[in-house]
């Protein structure tokens, strides 16, 4: 083969090879083009989707369109927006009507109709929202059902979600909001520190109650279960409840202090479960306030169970062994002001169901919760809310210590003034009880009395003794005579 012939066919190879590669760089641009006319193309319509979306729902919320359109004879159907779950709210509808029965609405919401509007207009300045383009607002009356309903009964935030027909995270939402406003609006006007002229009037009721004068409140401390923080576990330990139960329990306090109706005028809440009764008084605003100024409880008392400090203004009952006839009695007396105090938290329990569960709310947002189960107590009691019985059956108040405390030992005295007023006290209702039974000394009794003989050895000092074991046996029997000689004898 020549020369020319070899360069020729070179040549034309070389000519193939370039025609290819020429070839091959348009199909991949030709691939790019349509990949990016097919991407343009895509979000065009997907704009194209989101504008017509958009314009349905400005003709549905407006209603010279929705009109115009339905004249038409066009479809006009108003849709929600495609993100929305649609869910049932028929059982709120219902209750919602005003042939719903009365009775049916009192024991989903704790209170009668009437009761539960005046809530809602009181509130509604605060929890009222707007409706928006894209969604309508919840009603105020939807609102505050759905965080009576939650408290109420303490259920899941999932339950309540299906009887409203509205979102878990909405319903946590609005319950945390209808608390703070009524931490806000409510709390001062329905849980206060009583003015003078009402407290006049609290004393003489609970005079008529026990007998004993210038008490000005009734004290009780309670706890309330909670899930085991992750913090501070040790703190909100509950060991009483946890060896009554024999199961772990962790609990927050609750501290009231009532007036003779069992409405709430002062309340501490949120200290850690294993702080003694004594402890969460002193960190309470009550005592500061009473201790600076803040208010004068100068003269009156508050009446408290023996967890709590005797102050000059705080009594409690005696709690030693052996106790006179004169300080079993007063026990007594003091025993029916704190019940009073005790069935004012059985009713808040028993009304508000969340107190007896281990709620699911975060433990900063707990104080607001129980405050506000608080205030509605507060309103109920003084709308005369009648109470389902049934739901002061299953109270476990495990922070009833009355029985057993006259065996307990006394929290260390603050005041001696304090105790020496007490044994007053407790002189005076003694003799006031056999005045008003009219007991009489028979005359004989007195005849032949020699003063210097040994009717006067009372006021003489006693002979030394001989035998301590005598002495202890002497008081057993006075004891035991005076509990035999009582025994079935009422001090009322």
């Amino acid at each position: 083969m020549n020369v020319p012939t070899r360069k020729r066919r070179k040549k034309n190879e070389e000519g193939s090879r370039s025609i290819q590669k020429n070839n091959t760089q348009k199909k991949e641009l030709n691939s790019i083009l349509t990949s990016l006319l097919f991407v343009d193309a895509k979000e065009k319509k997907k704009e194209d989707m989101l504008d017509g979306y958009y314009s349905e729902v400005e003709e549905s919320n407006n209603p010279k369109k929705r009109k115009k359109l339905a004249g038409a004879g066009g479809n006009s159907v108003s849709h929600r927006r495609v993100w929305v779950k649609e869910r049932s709210g028929a059982w709120w509808e219902e209750c919602n009507k005003p042939e719903f029965p009365e009775q049916e609405f009192k024991k989903a919401f704790r209170m009668g109709r009437l009761t539960f509007e005046a809530i809602c207009q009181e509130l509604n300045s605060v929890i009222a929202k707007e409706d928006t383009t894209l969604r309508t607002a919840i009603p105020v009356k939807q609102r505050v059902a759905v965080c009576l309903w939650r408290l109420a009964t303490g259920d899941p935030l999932s339950v309540v979600s299906r009887r409203f027909g509205l979102g878990i995270s909405t319903c946590h939402k609005l319950v945390l909001e209808v608390c703070t406003a009524i931490k806000t609006v409510l709390m001062p006007k329905y849980l206060q520190w009583p003015n003078v002229v009402t407290l006049r009037d609290i004393k003489g009721e609970f005079e008529n109650i026990s007998g004993i004068p210038n008490v000005v409140g009734s004290m009780f401390t309670s706890h309330v279960p909670i899930i085991a923080p992750k913090m501070s576990v040790s703190a909100y330990f509950n060991k009483k409840h946890t060896e009554r139960n024999h199961k772990t329990s962790y609990s927050v306090t609750v501290q009231g202090v009532v007036d003779h109706r069992g409405v709430f005028t002062d309340v501490c809440i949120g200290w850690p479960g294993s702080m003694g009764d004594d402890q969460v008084l002193e960190k309470s605003s009550l005592f500061h306030r009473a201790n600076n100024g803040g208010i004068n409880l100068s003269g009156v008392w508050v009446v408290g169970g023996c967890g709590y400090p005797l102050l000059d203004w705080v009594l409690v009952p005696y709690t030693q062994q052996n106790l006179t006839w004169t300080q079993h009695s007063f026990n007594e007396k003091i025993g029916e002001v704190r019940r009073v105090a005790k069935g004012a938290f059985g009713r808040l329990k028993g009304r508000w169901g969340c107190l007896q569960k281990r709620t699911e709310v975060k433990l900063q947002d707990l104080p607001l919760v129980l405050g506000a189960c608080c205030v509605l107590h507060n309103i109920c009691e003084l709308k005369n809310e009648e109470m389902d019985h049934e739901l002061l059956k299953n109270i476990d108040d495990g922070d009833d210590d009355y029985v057993g405390e006259v065996m307990e030992p006394e929290v260390a005295m603050r005041s001696v003034s304090s105790l020496k007023a007490r044994d007053a006290i407790a002189h005076n209702l003694l003799h006031n009880i056999c005045e008003l039974k009219n007991e009489e000394m028979d005359p004989e009794l007195l005849e032949n009395i020699d003063d210097d003989g040994d009717y006067a050895e009372v006021m003489e000092p006693e002979v030394a003794f001989r035998s301590v074991s005598s002495l202890k046996a002497r008081d057993a029997i006075a004891h035991n005579l005076l509990h035999h000689g009582l025994a079935g004898t009422s001090f009322v």
